[in-house]
């Protein structure tokens, strides 16, 4: 007896193995899920850079400044140039910064801030004089750097005049005006608090022979610039001892003298 045929075969082959499946929907929907993800990225992304650059909201409509003490709120902001209508996100802070520090040279330093949605903030510090150096009938600001800043009719009450007697000298060609002014500095940076308010006269005869004038016709001679610290706790000590002294010497801290009454 002849067994199935090939076709028999296969159509109970069929039959064993069921109808044929459908094909499986997560393989359809991933690629489509990903298309659609990456379009709402690209529209969230292009919607975000339409409002920080091209709508109306967040641009720049106000200009706020602070920590002035000399300078004043519109000099800052007129110095500063903000672009007022601008996209806040756009405004160079690091410009404005520069700008500032260029055109006002009473700034020490600028903090420029975003304050959204609509405003700059300029944090500004300004230099603060610690001598004055009289430039004829003015006199000029110099700050604890020893840059001079700015150019004034009257001295500010309080910050000593530099005095450069220094001759035209050795000594003077070997370290230059400059040079001593920036020693003269130091020096008023080491005076202690109670003396600097009495402060009338920083002399500069030479580098190592820097006196101080006080008011009441006092004196300190102070020598160079070094050991400012020693200087500054000898002097205090000093005049606390002799009270009534004139004349007070701490050019040699660790051997001190006073003398006058």
């Amino acid at each position: 007896m002849a067994g199935p045929s090939t076709a028999q075969r296969g159509e109970r082959q069929k039959l064993k193995s069921g109808p044929p499946r459908p094909p499986r929907l997560g393989r359809l929907r991933r690629p489509r899920t990903l298309i659609i993800l990456m379009i709402a990225v690209v529209l969230t992304g292009a919607a975000v850079v339409w409002v920080l650059y091209g709508s109306q909201w967040l641009r720049v409509e106000r200009v706020s400044a602070s920590g002035m003490r000399v300078l004043t709120a519109e000099q800052v902001r007129e110095a500063a140039a903000v672009p007022v209508g601008s996209p806040l996100i756009s405004v160079d802070t690091d410009a404005i910064e520069e700008r500032l520090r260029r055109k006002l040279p009473r700034i020490d330093s600028v903090d420029v801030v975003r304050s959204w949605p609509h405003g700059i903030g300029l944090k500004v510090t300004e230099r603060t004089p610690v001598l004055m150096v009289k430039k004829g009938a003015k006199f000029d600001e110099v700050d604890a750097k020893g840059v001079r800043f700015a150019t004034v009719s009257d001295a500010p009450q309080g910050v000593p005049v530099l005095e450069l007697t220094v001759s035209r000298s050795v000594g003077l060609r070997r370290f230059g005006t400059d040079r001593l002014v920036r020693e003269a500095v130091r020096v008023a940076g080491d005076i202690p608090a109670a003396v600097a308010q009495d402060t009338r006269t920083v002399k500069v005869r030479s580098y190592d022979s820097i006196s101080l004038e006080l008011k009441g016709g006092r004196s300190v001679e102070w020598g160079s610039d070094e050991k400012g610290d020693t200087k500054a706790r000898t002097l205090t000590a000093l005049m606390k001892a002799a009270p009534q002294a004139r004349h007070f010497d701490v050019s040699a801290p660790t051997a001190p003298a006073s003398s006058g009454s």
